[in-house]
């Protein structure tokens, strides 16, 4: 009967081990980048966008909600909007419910 006998443990000398777990704090900053990069970013940017969007609303212009709403902003006062959305009917809104402006007013 022939036996085979494997040597068991690490290769390399004691203290080399250190490099394992450099290298997966490596991999998971790398990912955290890549999430950042990917996801957390372009969400700020839209967001900065539609900040700004809703600051540059004004009468006359006419936008979409999210609701699906179209309608036209007949006034604006501290953060609702009023639209008229069909004759003699006029609603009011958030304006963070305001999703774009879907055609500026005269003067642009």
């Amino acid at each position: 009967m022939i036996s085979t006998a494997y040597a068991m443990g690490t290769s390399g000398a004691p203290g080399q081990q250190g490099g394992g777990a450099f290298g997966g704090l490596l991999m998971i900053l790398i990912i955290f980048g890549i999430f950042y990069f990917l996801l957390v970013r372009p969400q700020m940017k839209r967001q900065k966008e539609h900040a700004k969007m809703l600051e540059s609303l004004r009468k006359g212009d006419r936008v979409i909600t999210t609701g699906g709403l179209h309608g036209t902003i007949v006034g604006i006062k501290d953060d609702v909007a009023v639209l008229k959305i069909a004759e003699d009917v006029k609603v009011e809104v958030s304006k963070n419910a305001v999703a774009a402006i879907k055609e500026r007013s005269g003067g642009e």
